[in-house]
């Protein structure tokens, strides 16, 4: 963009003292183009045709070299919260007028800024990978070390001699912490609220499938059915309600006091007779007797 307005004044000597602002300081001491530093219609005419609608306060005009200005601007833009305009100006030898250079919104001090750029690798979180989805493998990565190398994992060791058989790469001692830490003080740890209310831990249950190698020892997989981490990697220490030894031994309370049905028993009281009472008679003899 070549935006030009003409200037009356002649061509200024002597350019060796700063003009104040709000801006920033330059980083010499040096006086701004007297044609550019009053060129601010010119520089705010550009903001508004590069599509600041939004254009405040003049802030300050800074020197950038000889005929070459800064003019800075408050910017007004929604969510562009302490950005400012900053509109570059330049003039030739001994013309009477400047010319627009370049045009950028950027970032003054405490800014709102956007969080810093990651590359996609690093901005994966565990469940982010879905059907169909291919995550590829940094040759270089760490956690991995090739099979045919001295490992300390007996496991590991077993399958090194193999060359050719089996796995290209199989987990480093890196890897192998990481995965340890990153179990341990997760919900399949000791800490988590289901296993600090088990009955016991998950090393002494019979639904507990150990993990081979360096692994074996601290962890292993949870094959019942009826427990939240059923096909799940817990720690030894680890636990839930569904441990194979929490036996619980049903008891019915037994009331041992007899209870009578008035509705179905009839009540007689007893009443006690002197001697020649009726009840001190011989019985009489039943019926069909002689």
């Amino acid at each position: 963009m070549m935006t030009t307005t003409p200037d009356a004044s002649n061509d200024p000597a002597g350019q060796t003292e700063p003009v104040s602002g709000r801006g920033s300081a330059p980083a010499t001491v040096r006086r701004p183009d007297a044609v550019c530093a009053a060129a601010v219609d010119l520089a705010r005419a550009a903001v508004v045709e590069s599509g600041g609608e939004h254009v405040g306060e003049h802030l300050a005009v800074v020197a950038d070299g000889e005929r070459l200005v800064t003019h800075h601007f408050e910017a007004n833009e929604p969510g562009y919260r302490g950005w400012g305009w900053s509109v570059t100006l330049a003039r030739a030898p001994r013309a009477k007028f400047a010319t627009v250079c370049e045009v950028a919104l950027l970032p003054r001090t405490g800014a709102l800024l956007p969080p810093e750029w990651l590359p996609w690798s690093e901005r994966l979180r565990p469940g982010d990978l879905g059907v169909g989805d291919i995550l590829p493998t940094d040759p270089d990565d760490d956690r991995l070390a090739p099979a045919y190398l001295a490992s300390d994992d007996p496991a590991v060791e077993e399958t090194a001699s193999e060359l050719g058989l089996g796995r290209v790469r199989v987990m480093s001692r890196l890897g192998r912490l990481e995965a340890a830490d990153r179990w341990y003080s997760g919900d399949s740890g000791p800490t988590a609220p289901i296993a600090t209310h088990a009955p016991a831990p998950c090393g002494t249950c019979g639904f507990w499938l150990p993990l081979g190698g360096s692994m074996r020892s601290m962890f292993g997989v949870c094959a019942n059915l009826f427990a939240p981490d059923d096909g799940k990697v817990v720690s030894a220490d680890h636990g839930c309600g569904a441990h194979s030894e929490a036996l619980v031994q049903a008891t019915v309370p037994v009331d041992l006091d007899v209870v009578l049905d008035d509705a179905e028993v009839e009540v007689v009281s007893r009443v006690e007779h002197g001697p020649g009472s009726v009840d001190d008679e011989e019985p009489a003899e039943p019926f069909g007797h002689g």
